[in-house]
């Protein structure tokens, strides 16, 4: 069997997230993981020693080390480290947000782009099988509607509501429209932190497709559901059980004036989309093709957020 290229890999923040991260990349075929960065030299030895690679406190010690790096930092810091990287001509995964300004994006995505680098955001629901279910699903979307709510948790907490659990229906929504946005309604409200905890926005898009999208981080349960209405179909999407639905209007009727309905129900395996967004990543390095989620994708879906929190 022919060797697999191994690219130098490293993950910059350990943190709940970034421990998974490194896990991953440890775990690929394709990947060596050279190192873990945090600023708790001892929380990156821990996990170093967990799988097998060397503890960092700067992140600068892994320039000229590395092919590639998941940044797994808190968001304000996310263009200070990328640009470091990408100055030093290494390929970057970045959590969502992609940053906190759309300058800062835009600096981003041209560097990367100047030095022909792979500049993928982590928006880490387009990996879920349900999401990648809709391909030849969708034909003209007219309504969307999505709730995304789970309990309280302190991590994430540097960023709004919309920022942090919103911004994944947000880019999933723009990805199926495919239509630029005309107006944004929205309100929220802080609960347990000096930021919008719970938020409403109803995005009208320029073909005139509605999407009313709810995001809330202090509920008793978890839950991510949408709901696509267009012409032909009615299609529920389950993020978190990983179940599909499609109605469409059958043949004939089920009693007069009430027409037969088909109903197709698809449910995936569990699956592991963090692995498949890393795989997917390296995979567009060794092979130099656009990444599932592009540098102007992330900062689409930042865009809209950020119009979001301005009519808050």
């Amino acid at each position: 069997m022919p060797l697999i290229k191994k690219l130098r890999t490293a993950v910059i923040g350990v943190g709940y997230l970034g421990q998974f991260h490194a896990e991953k990349y440890a775990a690929l075929p394709n990947s060596q993981l050279i190192g873990v960065v945090d600023v708790d030299q001892k929380r990156a030895d821990e996990v170093a020693a967990k799988v097998g690679a060397k503890g960092f406190a700067d992140y600068r010690e892994l320039f000229g080390q590395v092919d590639a790096v998941s940044i797994v930092v808190p968001t304000q810091f996310h263009h200070l480290v990328a640009k470091a990287f990408l100055e030093n001509g290494v390929h970057v995964l970045l959590e969502k947000p992609i940053t906190t300004t759309l300058a800062e994006a835009d600096e981003l995505i041209g560097i990367a782009a100047d030095k022909g680098l792979v500049f993928q955001v982590g928006h880490l629901e387009r990996f879920n099988p349900v999401v990648m279910a809709l391909a030849g699903v969708l034909e003209n979307p007219r309504f969307i509607e999505s709730v995304r709510i789970a309990p309280f948790k302190p991590r994430g907490t540097d960023v709004n509501v919309v920022l942090d659990l919103m911004i994944h229906d947000i880019d999933i929504i723009q990805h199926i429209v495919r239509s630029p946005v005309k107006q944004i309604n929205s309100i929220g409200a802080p609960v347990f932190t000096d930021e919008e905890d719970i938020a409403n926005a109803r995005i009208l898009f320029e073909n005139g497709c509605v999407a009313n999208v709810t995001a809330s981080r202090i509920s008793l349960k978890s839950e991510r559901r949408m709901r696509i209405f267009q012409p032909d179909a009615y299609i529920t999407l389950d993020f978190q059980n990983k179940k599909v639905a499609v109605l469409r209007k059958g043949e004939g009727e089920m009693f007069p004036g009430v027409p037969n309905v088909l109903i197709d129900e698809q449910t995936f395996d569990q699956g592991d989309a963090l692995r498949s967004e890393i795989s997917s990543f390296l995979d567009a390095i060794e092979h130099g093709t656009k990444p599932e989620v592009s540098g102007e994708d992330g900062k689409r879906a930042l865009e809209t957020a950020l119009m979001i929190n301005k009519k808050l």
